[in-house]
């Protein structure tokens, strides 16, 4: 290996190592580049220092737009011993960037849905809509029942202690909050008169009044996979009212959509047994599998007893 592009390969780990410990999970590299990475450095002629110059800035500085024909790449992977390229690069989790119509008929929907009074006692009860939160380009949607005390506060799905396990198992796959997409079958939280705590199912009636937006919002996401926390999630997108303990880790389908049923975070944090955690991990696996995500064997070991 010449002194040059040692200089050069070990200017770009210190770059993606530095993007690490910035807290980037993930880095767009187009398939030609993987390619040429792949190939054994050239024997020829050194190149001139113009061209070194130009080649080093170009490693350190270029970003390539997600788009169909870029694939991504887990920088916990990136470590200078993790160079073989015997696989092939993840496929991308993310679709190419909105259109402007898509971004416009989104915000529409939004606007409408917090001026939502269709159900008049959970609009004079509310404090905050909460419309849902995450990227509209997602491949993989969470779909809860309904906001609680913390949720109708900050007017975000998924914020309380359900919503931080949620969180870290989203995680564990590698992605973030801001790489899915969260909602919920209810926009408001159920009212709980009397109650100065506590949470309530939806009804059936309020189910089917606010629905129609959970319905717009997958439209125009068009997620690949979509995770149904619980069972009144999937009893409000798939009209099933079985138990979610025989329902869940067996792929449903909404709308030619796959849909994963699995347990609500919530249940998690009643029940801690290994062997439920293990359970809803492996339904997750299945989405990674389904998404065409990269698992390592660390991830495939998540909550097995030693």
């Amino acid at each position: 290996m010449s002194e040059d592009y040692r200089q050069l390969l070990d200017a770009t780990i210190q770059h993606v190592e530095g993007l690490k410990a910035r807290g980037v999970r993930h880095l767009a590299v187009a398939p030609e580049t993987l390619r040429a990475l792949a190939q054994p450095a050239s024997r020829t002629a050194a190149p001139t220092p113009e061209f070194r110059s130009s080649r080093r800035e170009e490693a350190l500085t270029k970003k390539s737009e997600i788009g169909n024909r870029k694939s991504e790449i887990d920088l916990s992977l990136l470590t200078p011993a993790a160079t073989k390229t015997d696989s092939p690069p993840p496929s991308s989790i993310l679709h190419p960037p909105s259109s402007p119509e898509k971004n416009a008929a989104f915000a529409a929907l939004r606007e409408r849905a917090l001026a939502c009074v269709k159900c008049p006692h959970l609009a004079s009860s509310r404090k905050n809509v909460v419309f849902g939160v995450g990227s509209i380009d997602a491949q993989l949607m969470f779909v809860g029942e309904a906001p609680g005390a913390d949720e109708d506060e900050q007017g975000e799905p998924f914020v309380g202690a359900a919503g931080q396990l949620l969180t870290k198992i989203i995680q564990a796959t590698g992605l973030s909050r801001a790489d899915v997409y969260i909602a919920n079958i209810l926009k408001c939280r159920p009212d709980t008169p009397g109650q100065s705590a506590g949470n309530r199912k939806p009804t059936p009636a309020e189910m089917a009044t606010c629905i129609p937006y959970l319905h717009e919002q997958i439209d125009l996401i068009r997620p690949r996979v979509i995770v149904a926390l619980g069972a009144t999630a999937v009893e409000g997108l798939l009209g099933k009212t079985v138990g979610i303990t025989k329902l869940r880790g067996t792929w449903k389908t909404y709308r030619s959509t796959p849909l994963m049923p699995t347990y609500h975070p919530a249940y998690l944090l009643r029940n801690q047994s290994l062997h439920e955690k293990r359970n809803v991990w492996e339904d997750m696996l299945a989405v990674m599998e389904k998404l065409g995500m990269p698992i390592s064997e660390k991830q495939r070991n998540f909550f097995l007893k030693a």
